[in-house]
């Protein structure tokens, strides 16, 4: 795929993400009524809204385009590319009135991720990314910090206190590292990549919240792996480094699970 055709891709994701911001951000406004999922988690008509409006908005662009949703799971299709969404991360921030939520779109081309879009309404910031043609933050091109030590790193996670055994990593990084918050979600990944803070750890992932993500970390010159290590949005959890840490940190993770 050329540049000019996958930027094509890019601009378009970018003004989905701003029209389904515009739906979020008009329930984020008003009243919450949730109901939680199977798995505990909060889902809100913000949700189904949103993420219907990209899935139709996709489908009469590329028709046979396969289009993967956090809420109605997978529409099969035969070109190769596939549309990964998340309407809402952040679901919990969103109920309790807290403006890091984000509309997360993310697309696969062969298996490989191309490019990813975070749009946080509630803060009017925007961050957009597609392989070789860089990361921007509104409008602006983004970089990851030039910190080089743990000892100076701001370390941030979504949960410190989560049950899974990986949570354990978490906790035994933060007593290396300068400074530890919870600015949690996908925001925390665009503090990454945007050079205000350095490592961001999640230690339950699904492919939806990794999607647009690894893109925008990579091309913002970062990393973005599972817990092991492995460069991928399918691996069950993730960590993104600004780089320059990430052998640190690895290593600091594989000897505390040890």
């Amino acid at each position: 795929m050329s540049s000019a055709e996958l930027k094509g891709l890019l601009d378009l994701a970018v003004r989905l993400s701003r029209e389904a911001g515009d739906i979020a951000l008009r329930y984020f406004k008003g009243s919450q009524v949730a109901e939680r999922k199977a798995d505990n988690s909060f889902v809100t008509k913000a949700d189904l809204e949103v993420e219907r409006h990209l899935r139709e908005r996709i489908a009469n662009v590329f028709p046979h385009d396969t289009i993967l949703g956090e809420e109605e799971g997978e529409t099969p299709g035969m070109s190769g590319r596939r549309w990964i969404i998340d309407p809402i991360d952040g679901t919990f921030s969103f109920v309790h009135g807290v403006p890091l939520y984000g509309v997360l779109i993310g697309l696969e081309i062969e298996n490989e991720p191309v490019l990813g879009v975070i749009n946080v309404p509630a803060l009017d910031e925007l961050v957009f990314a597609a392989r070789g043609l860089g990361c921007f933050h509104n409008g602006e091109p983004a970089r990851v910090s030039n910190v080089s030590t743990l000892s100076e790193a701001l370390l941030l996670t979504s949960d410190f206190i989560s049950h899974d055994p990986r949570a354990r990593s978490s906790r035994v990084l933060s007593s290396s590292v300068g400074a530890v918050r919870t600015w949690g979600d996908c925001y925390g990944y665009i503090l990454v990549a945007t050079g205000r803070a350095e490592i961001m750890l999640d230690p339950v992932m699904n492919v939806w919240d990794c999607a647009a993500l690894l893109p925008i970390v990579e091309e913002a010159g970062g990393t973005f792996t599972d817990w092991r290590g492995n460069r991928t949005i399918h691996g069950g959890s993730a960590i993104a480094t600004n780089g320059l840490l990430f052998e640190a940190v690895m290593k600091t993770v594989q000897e505390s699970e040890c």
